[in-house]
């Protein structure tokens, strides 16, 4: 596969190890040559590194096992997950989450790629909808447009919200950076 084609939850192999692709982007910089920066984090060691590709190399991947499963709950082990097809219960360890977990709520649906029966990462949805626990009241009168203030989600979530969001609504949120989106 060309450098080109990668993007965010695709296995490759690299130097002989098993990477996991968490970031994509193509960049043209002034007058120089395109290239591709992508973030890579490797499955056994849970180490994240950039690498800089041509948008011509040849790059080898490695077919993940796509499995839809529910986040039942967590608890000092890591996230517990439940195959909605074989209803299997799995330990998903933190380091293999990541950030993934400001973005799970009991009972949600998500994708969990497995390589060789073992759990390397998720596929989050683009938007969640969260419940906003804490935020300073608005201001009365604040119309100016790009004022924010900050709200902590339930599941400890920080984020910019409008002025107008209080405390118990439903609010819709990016996965790809957390920022807020719109009412839910």
């Amino acid at each position: 596969m060309k450098a080109n084609d990668l993007r965010p939850g695709l296995g490759v192999k690299m130097d002989g190890k098993l990477f996991v692709v968490t970031e994509f982007e193509h960049r043209t910089p002034g007058n120089l040559r395109a290239f591709i920066q992508i973030k890579i984090r490797d499955v056994l060691s849970g180490k994240s590194i950039e690498k800089r590709l041509s948008s011509t190399d040849d790059v080898e991947t490695i077919d993940l096992d796509r499995r839809p499963m529910e986040y039942l709950y967590s608890d000092s082990s890591g996230a517990t997950f439940m195959d909605t097809e074989t209803f299997d219960q799995i330990v998903i360890p933190e380091d293999v989450l990541g950030n993934a977990m400001q973005y799970l709520t009991p009972n949600v649906q998500i994708v969990v790629l497995c390589h060789e029966g073992n759990p390397v990462t998720m596929e989050l949805p683009s938007s969640v909808e969260l419940t906003v626990t804490d935020t300073p009241p608005g201001i009365k009168g604040a119309t100016a447009t790009n004022q924010t203030k900050e709200a902590t989600c339930e599941t400890g979530l920080k984020t910019k919200v409008p002025p107008f969001i209080s405390v118990g609504e439903k609010i819709r949120v990016s996965t790809a950076d957390g920022s807020y989106q719109s009412r839910a």
